[in-house]
């Protein structure tokens, strides 16, 4: 602890009552200011190479030439001036806002290390007054015992190659959001660690191009509102990082500004840094199988022509263009008295006659269908105040959680009925739960197990509710599902999903009836399936010979000998 006190004192920082050493802005190293040569003789025990040594490789007298090339990074010395490098803890600098990387929770064991320690404990009781943050999002807070005025809080996207764009723009829009947040609230200086963490298995190298090239492009839009943006490092490996790419998108000089034209990788994003796919750009094209010699043309018109010359030809195009309108969105232009009226009928026919379905006990199944637009809306409602709700308790509850995938690469959704406790349940906050946690795998063709395992001890939701819950998944949901693997189910159960077949949607077609655990290993593997322990009881008591054995060591399954 001694050694890093003194290191931070050679920066002329002021000891706090944590014994750190508070650092002020003008004891960093200014990016703009730093010689390209390593020519700094006194250097900085606490950062090594402290005056950035160049970084690129040596260039040739009279090599300042871009040989018809057009540098996508100029020198720009204004805002150069306003970018730092620091390696050492966030948490001592003396400036307007820290960035904490965190989780969509704002836990505090989830938050840079230290931060909190150093905040106080009164950061974490604000930070559970935000109502958590979306990734790509930031939320803001106090400084508290933090030299710094406030914490911006981020959350950082998790990495997978597969879906290596979508992390990108997610990292790109942290930084954005940081910043954003930074001029929102009328505050210039901002230290900036790295948002992407191990844990989400982030390459340091990519987030670092992310971070760097965003952070540029904004400073080239806002950088009369920014006075100064400082990278913190903490890790050796990552100031590297850093003193090498940093010359890429803020030259100090030509040379730089010249070899930056090679070095750069092939994309650097669009004016906001973020990555550009020339396959999903929107473009607009002629009408699909559509000659021109087919389209009628509306004449001109003109005092010598009849008006009823030029109505049939108007008729005529709207007629030919409706056929090209995608109904869902006819009905939501519709005439919002008339869209009222035609519900109100609906909800009328449904109240007509006899519930023969609630009279047996499955619940109120005479709702009024629902067009595509208002499944839509409605899907669209549930996901947004989801996605603004922390649900923490419901997850925790483990009823519902994402697998891993079939054996035909679908992912999988699990679902424990004996999780289920209906009495301390909240089925609205369940609800919204459900569509935030199917949200991304809907998206393409997915698999549900149900564990049906002892679940008869526990009171269910009527059909009534499941029809309800499917209107708000809506048909994109229906339309993806490959198959429900049902295990251990009872006669009661089969009974019920006959009727939803019958009275609800045809998706429950797809159920597939499985007696043993055995059975569903021949679907999904066993290794992709998080199954609880008491699974593995059921099936032993049930299925006797048949069943399976799991050792609790190992969790290597094998059948009853």
């Amino acid at each position: 602890m001694d050694d890093a006190v003194d290191a931070n004192t050679n920066r002329g920082g002021l000891a706090n009552e944590s014994g750190d050493s508070v650092v002020t802005l003008d004891q960093v190293p200014c990016w703009s200011s730093v010689e390209c040569k390593d020519s700094n003789e006194n250097e900085d025990p606490a950062f090594s190479n402290s005056s950035f040594a160049d970084p690129l490789t040596s260039i040739d007298e009279g090599g300042d030439c871009l040989n018809g090339m057009q540098s996508r990074f100029p020198v720009n010395h204004e805002v150069n001036s306003k970018v730092y490098l620091w390696r050492g803890n966030p948490c001592v600098l003396e400036v307007d806002a820290v960035v904490n990387s965190t989780n969509e929770s704002l836990d505090e064991s989830q938050s840079s290390p230290g931060l909190h320690a150093a905040a106080g404990p009164v950061l974490a009781e604000e930070c559970a007054t935000l109502g958590g943050c979306r990734t790509g999002m930031a939320k803001i807070s106090k400084g508290y015992d933090l030299p710094a005025r406030r914490v911006i809080h981020t959350v950082g996207p998790k990495y997978a190659v597969k879906y290596h764009t979508a992390a990108e723009n997610a990292l790109s829009h942290c930084y954005r959001s940081c910043l954003e947040l930074l001029i929102e609230n009328g505050l210039q200086s901002i230290a900036m660690s790295c948002i992407y963490t191990e844990a989400k298995m982030y390459p340091r190298e990519p987030a670092a191009h992310v971070a760097i090239r965003t952070v540029r492009r904004f400073l080239e839009k806002q950088k009369d509102y920014v006075h100064a943006v400082i990278f913190c490092t903490t890790a050796s490996s990552d100031a590297e990082i850093y003193k090498r790419l940093l010359p890429l998108y803020f030259p100090r000089e030509k040379k730089e500004e010249v070899l930056a034209t090679t070095k750069l990788p092939s994309d650097v994003g669009d004016e906001n840094g973020e990555t550009v796919i020339d396959e999903r750009r929107i473009r607009i094209q002629p009408l699909p199988n559509v000659k021109k010699k087919a389209v009628p043309r509306i004449p001109q018109i003109s005092n010598e022509m009849p008006v009823s010359d030029v109505l049939p030809a108007r008729n005529r195009n709207s007629a030919y263009l409706s056929s090209y309108l995608d109904p869902a969105f006819m009905s939501l232009i519709k005439d919002p008295d008339q869209r009222r009226m035609e519900q109100w009928e609906k909800a009328a026919d449904a109240r007509n006659g006899w519930d023969f379905a609630k009279m047996l006990g499955y619940g109120d199944l005479k709702g009024p269908p629902l067009s595509a637009a208002e499944e839509y809306s409605l899907h669209s409602r549930y996901l947004a105040k989801a996605n603004s709700l922390n649900l923490t308790e419901i997850s925790e509850m483990r009823i519902v959680y994402r697998g891993g995938v079939d054996h035909e690469g679908r992912p999988v959704m699990v679902v424990v009925g004996a999780h289920f406790l209906l009495r301390c349940l909240d089925l609205e906050r369940f609800v919204l739960y459900v569509i935030k946690e199917f949200e991304p795998v809907i998206q393409k063709p997915y698999t549900i197990v149900y564990f049906h395992s002892a679940a008869s001890l526990q009171m269910q939701p009527d059909l009534g509710w499941m029809k309800r819950l499917e209107q708000i998944l809506g048909r994109k949901h229906q339309h993806n599902l490959h198959a429900i693997y049902v295990l251990h189910p009872t006669f009661g159960l089969k009974t019920a999903i006959f009727a939803m077949q019958l009275l609800i949607d045809k998706v429950w077609k797809k159920v597939n009836y499985l007696d043993r655990l055995l059975q569903l290993f021949r679907y999904i593997p066993r290794e992709q399936l998080s199954i609880p322990d008491f699974v593995f009881q059921h099936d032993l008591e049930v299925n006797g010979e048949k069943g399976v054995i799991v050792d609790p060591r190992t969790k290597y399954v094998y059948q009853r000998q």
